[in-house]
């Protein structure tokens, strides 16, 4: 217990000592540059100067604080218009009406090390009584600035634990996006993240695929890049190279510019701060390197500073994104007076010299600009510090409470907490029409303009604006360019193209180069039954399949239909046979008919041999069934119509072959064989040969007929149009059929081949059926070897060729003797010496 209580009374005694400690400045201070006392004070942190000198360290004397030379213009006028708009709000009647506003305006020189001791007296303050006691309170209410994103990076983290609300006029970079780490950051200039974007939109919009980009190697360059190349590579856009430098790095720089020189990229997205820029325009000129088509951004793309004759011709057509320009009302002529009789250091006006300037020489460089004000309407930020005083005072006004008739509550005491809490739920309007307000991140709405490097007629140059972007919108409506009033790199009238490979056209697909981004391809022609009818497409897509690609293979087109028709000279020869087998077997029966009482007609049945010849007939015609455009009917027939016919063919030649054998056994004693098979037994054998075939026919057509087919699987480029079997048991049913009928024949036949005769039919009907059967042996391998309508050709071949065979083997001998042997149509020579053989050329 005692222990407790004396550690109470330890910590007691600390806190007393903290609580009477004085406060004391620690080595000398650093002077605003400009300063005004009010009722509420801002801070402004501007690099009115881009160059900054250090000392020499030697350590024999305390060291000289640094030397800042080279006037930043642009820079000058934001400190200039932040001190414009509170002298406007302190004369205003209706915001802060009775409440005056200072100000306190550091130059960091562009150093980061300046930014850092200005942030410092900013919080502290520069006098500090005798006695003074540390309360832990900023005498501000809130700092305007800085220019660049990693200077106000420094600002901001130093000032957050304080929660002295920044709000950044140009400060970009979407890091500072986050409110878990700069929750007191506000901005009166969009996130990058919009502009990064942008950036990918308009290549893509222009139609450039290949492009080399650069950045500053800061936060502003760093988290900008890093956005666009995600943006790009999401909107199919390569990028080259990516390569960065920041302004102390020579060395990178020149690697840089080399870079830029052996890149094939005709475009280049520069994502570069401001001074960053100015280094690299001056190389590119040097170097004398033009004939790029640069796509900038706000820090430098409508800098005056850099459109120069010297530079131009390196940097004409320059395209980027800007702030929109906003005139302020009454701020050129303010430039040139009343801001040097009121607000400037050490001028000529009596009382204008202000505690804090204690060298004059300072201001020596600012003085020579006393009379300059042609560049103050390209100075786009300045809208934003104007936005950004005004964001400020409307939320003191609401924290003062002030009203219209009685004014503001001034002895209320405001904490820089409360202006951030304020500055949240702002929205109003300036003189402009511009609406003012911060989004959860604290930044404002996108609105860029597009701008064009461009030279007028008389020698002058000028930013052209060509286009608006405007990221509330939807993607395909946000950029709104006028292509035709751009002026593109070098001065040219034509869009510069800049792609790794150039489009694959329309038949072609895109292969990627191996080893190479997705812009590096090569152009592939679609395989056959492909087709791409699109620029640049990734895969050809394959035909519906009735159709074939064209020979562009840009479009589907109907296959070609093939089937064997009778214009074509392969039907028109097939029937040109069948009908000269027609022909001339009408011929043969016409010889036989005026013949038929001879002895070689009557010889051997000459019914059978009409019926033969009949049969014949019908063979060759349905031959005819084969050719022409396959339909149901024509499917079912022509297979029918062969299987019948020839089996009635095959059976009356078997009649024939067996009465040959019958005649000879009848001549045998006690044979009596002639009575079972006479005209009667032949008519019917030759029925009930053909009814069997018929009756497979039947089933046949029945159970699973031919029909119509669009065969696409011999030929991908063209249909075959062909009967299918529709039942294959069925076709071989047939065919088989008829093989043994041919077989049965030809081994009789083969068996009466040696009969004593002069005239012995069987030898013929042998030959005949040898011929049949090679004939059909052959043409099971050709037919199911041969493709499309060659099928059918070799099909149509064997049923003249087995037609022709049976009609020359059979009935030429007999023609022969008909026509030219005239004296051997004898019934003596018919039947010879040898009696015996007498029953067999009996006529039936």
């Amino acid at each position: 217990m005692l222990f407790f209580l004396y550690t109470l009374l330890v910590f007691h005694h600390l806190h007393t000592k903290v609580e009477n400690t004085f406060c004391r400045m620690m080595g000398d201070p650093k002077y605003p540059l400009f300063f005004k006392d009010g009722d509420v004070t801002i801070g402004g942190i501007f690099a009115v100067h881009r160059k900054e000198t250090l000392p020499s360290f030697e350590f024999m004397q305390k060291p000289q604080p640094p030397s800042c030379s080279s006037v930043n213009m642009r820079d000058f006028r934001l400190a200039q218009t932040m001190i414009f708009a509170i002298e406007e709000i302190n004369r205003s009647q209706t915001l802060l009406p009775n409440v005056s506003i200072g100000y306190i305006i550091y130059d960091t020189c562009g150093s980061r090390l300046s930014t850092m001791i200005a942030t410092m007296g900013l919080m502290n303050g520069q006098e500090i009584a005798e006695g003074y006691k540390c309360n832990g309170q900023s005498p501000l209410h809130a700092i305007i600035g800085e220019s660049e994103t990693s200077a106000t990076v420094i600002l901001s983290r130093t000032t957050g634990p304080f929660k002295i609300p920044v709000i950044s006029h140009s400060a970009s970079c979407e890091c500072l996006s986050n409110r878990k780490d700069y929750p007191s950051f506000f901005r009166t200039i969009s996130s990058d993240y919009h502009q990064s974007r942008a950036l990918a939109f308009i290549v893509k919009h222009l139609g450039w695929t290949w492009v080399g980009a650069v950045n500053s190697d800061n936060d502003y360059g760093n988290n900008g890049m890093a956005i666009f190349l995600k943006t790009a590579q999401e909107e199919g856009i390569c990028v080259e190279y990516s390569v960065k430098f920041y302004r102390t790095e020579p060395e990178k720089l020149k690697q840089v510019v080399d870079t830029i020189e052996r890149g094939t990229a005709k475009v280049i997205v520069a994502f570069v701060s401001f001074v960053e820029m100015g280094l690299l325009i001056d190389q590119l000129s040097i170097q004398n390197i033009t004939g790029l088509q640069m796509i900038g951004v706000e820090p430098w793309i409508t800098a005056k500073t850099y459109i120069t004759p010297y530079s131009f011709h390196a940097m004409a057509g320059s395209l980027g994104f800007a702030s929109r320009k906003i005139n302020i009302e009454g701020f050129p002529e303010y430039v040139i007076k009343e801001f040097w009789d009121t607000a400037f250091p050490c001028s000529e006006s009596d009382g204008n010299y202000f505690q804090y300037a204690l060298s004059c020489s300072r201001y020596d460089d600012l003085l020579v600009l006393k009379n300059y004000n042609e560049d103050v309407t390209e100075h786009r930020y300045s809208s934003n510090v104007y936005k950004a005083v005004y964001a400020v005072a409307h939320s003191l006004h609401s924290l003062f409470k002030c009203k219209e008739q009685e004014g503001c509550e001034k002895g209320l005491t405001i904490q820089p907490q409360q202006v951030v809490e304020a500055l949240k739920k702002i929205h109003f309007t300036i003189k402009t029409g511009d609406h003012v307000w911060f989004d959860s991140t604290g930044g404002v709405v996108a609105l860029y303009e597009v701008v064009n490097w461009q030279q007028d007629s008389d020698g002058s140059f000028e930013f052209k604006t060509v286009g608006y972007y405007d990221a509330s919108l939807p993607p395909n409506q946000n950029l709104d360019l006028s292509i035709e009033k751009i002026i593109w790199a070098g001065g040219q009238l034509e869009k510069p193209s800049s792609v790794c490979s150039e489009s694959c056209s329309p038949g072609t697909r895109k292969a990627v180069q191996k080893g190479k981004p997705v812009c590096c391809y090569d152009c592939i022609p679609c395989a056959e039954g492909e087709i791409s009818n699109e620029t640049d497409s990734i895969n050809c897509m394959q035909c519906p399949g009735e159709y074939w690609s064209n020979a562009e293979k840009n479009n589907c087109v109907l296959k070609a239909v093939e089937f064997l028709s009778f214009t074509e000279i392969m039907g028109i020869v097939l029937v040109f046979f069948s009908l000269f087998g027609v022909g001339l077997t009408a011929l043969v029966a016409i010889l036989f008919y005026r013949k038929k009482d001879t002895p070689i007609v009557k010889a051997n049945n000459s019914e059978l041999s009409f019926l033969l010849l009949f049969s014949l007939t019908l063979c060759f015609l349905c031959s005819l069934t084969f050719i022409g455009l396959p339909t149901e009917w024509s499917c079912m027939l022509r297979h029918t119509a062969f299987g019948i016919t020839f089996v009635l063919c095959i059976s009356c030649v078997l009649g024939k072959t067996i009465v040959v054998l019958m005649a000879f056994k009848a001549t045998l004693p006690g044979s009596n064989v002639m009575k079972w098979f006479g005209p009667s037994q032949q008519r019917l054998s030759v029925l009930a040969f053909t009814l069997i075939q018929v009756l497979i026919c039947v089933l046949w057509l029945t159970i699973s007929p031919p029909f119509p087919y669009k065969n696409m699987k011999y030929y991908k480029e063209k249909i075959i149009l062909e009967c299918s079997l529709g039942s294959t048991i069925g076709f071989w049913a047939v065919m088989g059929y008829i093989s043994l009928l041919a077989v049965l024949c030809f081994i009789l036949a083969f068996l009466a081949r040696t009969l004593p005769d002069n005239f012995n039919e069987a030898k013929f009907i042998t030959f005949s059926m040898l011929i049949f059967c090679a004939v059909w042996l052959t043409f099971i391998p050709a037919y199911v070897s041969s493709p499309g309508k060659f099928t059918v050709a070799v099909e149509i071949f064997a049923i003249l060729s087995s037609s022709f065979g049976l009609l020359f083997c059979i009935f030429a001998p007999k023609c022969y003797i008909i026509l030219f042997k005239p004296e051997q149509n004898t019934k003596q020579h018919v039947m010879g010496k040898t009696t015996s053989t007498s029953v067999a050329l009996k006529p039936y």
